[in-house]
């Protein structure tokens, strides 16, 4: 028998496939149904329009108690999202609430895009630029979209 857990993330993947997010796809791999390998077009109007981001997410075992896990796999340079793919959002950390589910948290990654937040930053080199030189940061994040985002 599922527990309560496995049951949720079942619902939640199975939302997930009939209505997913507009530019937002997320499949369970194979092998654990907790690890989604998740694709997210660029949104209109960003620097990353066009590009299409590679991350993955995992439920932890106390999901939905705990945050998923989510990082960037596809490079991309945003004040909010480290080297390593990590990204800075309240709902991963503090914020994180047991009513939110796994697609209000890619919803609000590919919101993240739309409006970075420098004041706010996970690599503070990128959020300098942004903060100091905006449209060079603009120029340097359309480029990397284009180096590692589009094929």
């Amino acid at each position: 028998m599922a527990s309560g857990s496995t049951r949720r993330i079942l619902v939640e993947t199975r939302n997930l496939s009939k209505d997913p997010p507009p530019g937002i796809s997320a499949t369970p791999d194979d092998g654990n149904c907790r690890y989604f390998h998740v694709v997210m077009a660029g949104p209109a109007g960003s620097p990353y329009e066009g590009g299409l981001f590679k991350l993955e997410l995992f439920l932890p075992e106390n999901y939905p108690l705990s945050a998923p896990n989510v990082r960037f796999l596809t490079k991309i340079y945003h004040p909010n999202i480290d080297k390593l793919g990590r990204i800075c959002l309240d709902i991963l950390k503090d914020q994180w609430s047991p009513a939110l589910q796994v697609r209000t948290v890619l919803l609000s990654i590919q919101a993240l895009l739309s409006s970075p937040n420098p004041d706010d930053p996970l690599a503070n080199d990128v959020a300098n630029l942004w903060k100091s030189r905006e449209q060079e940061a603009v120029i340097r994040a359309k480029e990397w979209t284009r180096l590692y985002a589009m094929e």
